[in-house]
């Protein structure tokens, strides 16, 4: 235990970096970060397991920041363990630099998560909460030994995701997972008692935690708080540490400005920025110090950590003696590399709906693919992952030797929770829904993107077929919104989304192949809730893999170019067959992924659709959808309306999704 004073310099010390590099930026948030400096100095300084010299070691604790906006604490607190420079620091917020606004994803430094949309932080964290368990249900406690810390705020707490989070948390009993809400009653624009009344803690008992409630800067009571949640055995804990924003904080007049709004999102300023590091502590001229003590301090936790880690590392050398193939098996899920599977074995059922399909390859991964985990919001019969339900089991409390994870219905919570397991690492994750509700999960789609985390985004009923459900459930602008992240660039130049849309059932195992082989971003699987007649046999689907590809009418000068994805593309095979008769000669290419096509070599392009061709486009969305493929001299067929109610026949009829209207529109163009 290390000593009170020692450990209030420290947490001082904390502060006194954070709400200078808010000053020298500029820009940020010291609040906050000065609140919660007790907290985060105990847990790295006494508590988070970690192995500096290998950050990626797969059994270490892990820290889920949720607000990120209070970047500067984490920063701080990592300089002090050695993991940022304090020339580092000073660039906060700057162009190139490794300390942004909110913390990116950087796992040789020590951040697990990018923080950005409240509330989404906490919830990557009960995803691996999740997938800790998943994995120690296979290779047990001397593999994977972790403990799962988040940091909550109020703002996180009253995103309505965190009712999501608290309620699965509570539901599988994650007592791996440990959560703090600074809870300091101060918002943004103003205090936290004009916009709720609730009993927090009341709440979360509700969902099945342990809740503490302690002095959130009283570093003896913060101690006390994490070593009664490790015991813990049963229930996930929230400790509920009451703090004061802008803790130590003067005003130009050297009186307090603690506990006031003004500190949460802007800079201290001036002389109250002065007045502030004198009270702390530090020297204005020289803030940016690593005090003596305070590196002395984080110096003898970095010598603990060697031997913890050290006793680890013996402990599962003992059990991977003992058991040498389900320790091969631990290092190979870990790599990430994509998991090995007998494709060219799984028969598909000619003429099925898309989603029948992936039930069918899901149904193979589930008994090939030994760390995979699919998910559903509450629709596992209807999106068809129930495909990989029937081989395995879903998750209970006590119970993680199954591989499905029903989340209820809150997809917006599967999402977050799908990309903590990924963030996790050693497992793979999928979820499923209704197309439609993609548009509760866009924010976390997005932070997938960003992230970079491979998790597979399953999507059924994916146009106005849904039919009788009425045009609430029928997505018209869904496709065209997520094939946006194909057109967008990570930082490491890829698309930062691989969006498939498959043609038929063979061409969902491509996809399902490709969504697989992908362990470099999230992949979207767009599939139909009514049956399609399969391509015309001989179709070559291993050029599924290139994006789009020429299935039909391959004559080398064709009058018209029918493009299409998904359904759509047996529509196009059907109306050719009437062009036929009137001797156009048609080319019949079907793009399940536009981004995948124009990542292609420009020669591969022009083959299939040559610049300048006639070209007529066909799409169950917006015509934007296609408006990259098809080009100024083409044509594109789609909706620009929402659905209508009926049975699927007869809105395809009523909206022009006949063959007979592909003849006319065609014929019309030429």
């Amino acid at each position: 235990m290390n000593d009170k004073r020692l450990m209030n310099r420290a947490a001082d010390n904390i502060r006194i970096l954070a709400a200078s590099m808010v000053e020298k930026a500029n820009s940020g948030h010291p609040g906050g970060a000065m609140g919660g400096a007790d907290f985060i100095n105990v847990l790295y300084s006494e508590f988070l397991t970690y192995d500096p010299e290998n950050p990626a070691w797969e059994g270490r604790d892990r820290f889920f920041l949720d607000p990120g906006h209070m970047s500067p604490m984490l920063y701080s607190t990592l300089a002090l363990a050695g993991k940022f420079t304090i020339d580092e620091l000073k660039q906060f917020r700057q162009w190139g630099s490794p300390t942004p606004g909110h913390p990116e994803r950087d796992l040789m430094r020590g951040i697990e998560n990018t923080s950005g949309p409240l509330g989404q932080g906490h919830t990557f964290a009960v995803g691996a909460a999740i997938a800790a368990k998943f994995l120690q249900a296979r290779f047990g406690e001397e593999a994977m030994p972790q403990t799962i810390y988040a940091y909550i705020s109020d703002g996180g707490v009253q995103e309505e995701i965190s009712q999501g989070a608290g309620r699965i948390a509570g539901t599988l009993g994650l007592d791996n997972l440990i959560m703090f809400y600074d809870s300091n009653d101060i918002q943004l624009s103003t205090e936290t008692k004009d916009v709720t009344i609730e009993d927090t803690a009341k709440k979360y008992e509700a969902w099945g935690w342990k809740v503490i409630c302690i002095d959130g800067n009283d570093a003896d009571a913060i101690r006390a708080a994490l070593t009664e949640a490790k015991a813990e055995k049963e229930r996930p804990t929230l400790i509920i540490g009451h703090t004061v924003m802008g803790k130590g904080a003067r005003k130009a007049d050297g009186s307090s400005y603690e506990a006031n709004c003004a500190t949460h999102g802007a800079p201290l300023g001036g002389d109250a920025y002065i007045n502030t590091i004198k009270n702390l502590g530090g020297d204005p001229e020289n803030p940016f110090v690593i005090f003596p003590e305070v590196a002395e301090l984080y110096a003898k936790r970095a010598e603990e950590l060697k031997k913890i880690v050290a006793d680890k590392y013996a402990a599962k050398k003992a059990w991977s003696e003992k058991n040498p193939e389900k320790a091969v098996l631990l290092e190979r899920y870990f790599a990430g590399k994509a998991p090995e599977v007998d494709w060219k074995a799984i028969e598909q059922k000619p003429n099925s709906a898309t989603r029948a399909a992936s039930a069918t390859v899901l149904g193979a991964l589930a008994q090939q693919v030994g760390n995979m985990i699919v998910a559903s919001a509450d629709l596992s019969n209807s999106d068809k992952t129930d495909g990989f339900l029937k081989k395995t089991h879903a998750f209970k409390k006590g119970d993680f030797s199954g591989a499905f994870f029903q989340a209820g219905v809150a997809e917006l919570t599967m999402a977050c929770c799908c990309i903590g397991m990924a963030l996790h690492g050693g497992v793979i994750p999928a979820c499923g829904t209704f197309f439609v509700f993609s548009d509760y999960m866009k924010p976390a789609v997005r932070m997938a993107a960003l992230m970079e985390a491979p998790v597979k985004f399953i999507w059924t009923h994916d146009a106005f077929r849904v039919g009788e459900d009425g045009p609430t459930h029928e997505p018209v602008e869904q496709e065209a919104q997520i094939r946006l992240m194909e057109k967008l660039q990570n930082h490491k130049g890829r698309n930062s989304m691989l969006v498939l849309r498959p043609a038929d059932a063979e061409e969902t195992t491509e996809a399902w192949r490709l969504a697989m082989e992908n362990t470099e971003t999230p992949t979207a699987l767009i599939l139909s809730r009514q049956n399609i007649v399969n391509l015309p046999a001989g179709n070559n689907y291993a050029q599924v893999a290139k994006g789009a590809y020429i299935v039909a009418g391959s004559d080398e000068h064709p009058d018209v170019i029918l493009v299409a994805s998904g359904s759509e593309v047996s529509t196009l095979v059907a109306g050719a067959e009437l062009l036929h008769k009137d001797g156009v000669k048609v080319r019949i290419v079907s793009v399940p992924s536009e981004g995948l096509f124009r990542s292609q070599a420009p020669g591969y392009q022009e083959t299939v659709i040559p610049y300048g061709a006639k070209v007529f486009g066909l799409t169950a969305g917006l015509p934007v959808t296609l408006e990259g493929l098809v080009g100024i001299h083409g044509k594109i067929w789609g909706l620009s309306s929402f659905g209508f109610s009926a049975p699927y026949k007869v809105l395809d009829e009523k909206l022009g999704f006949t063959a007979e209207n592909v003849y006319k529109q065609v014929k019309q163009m030429l």
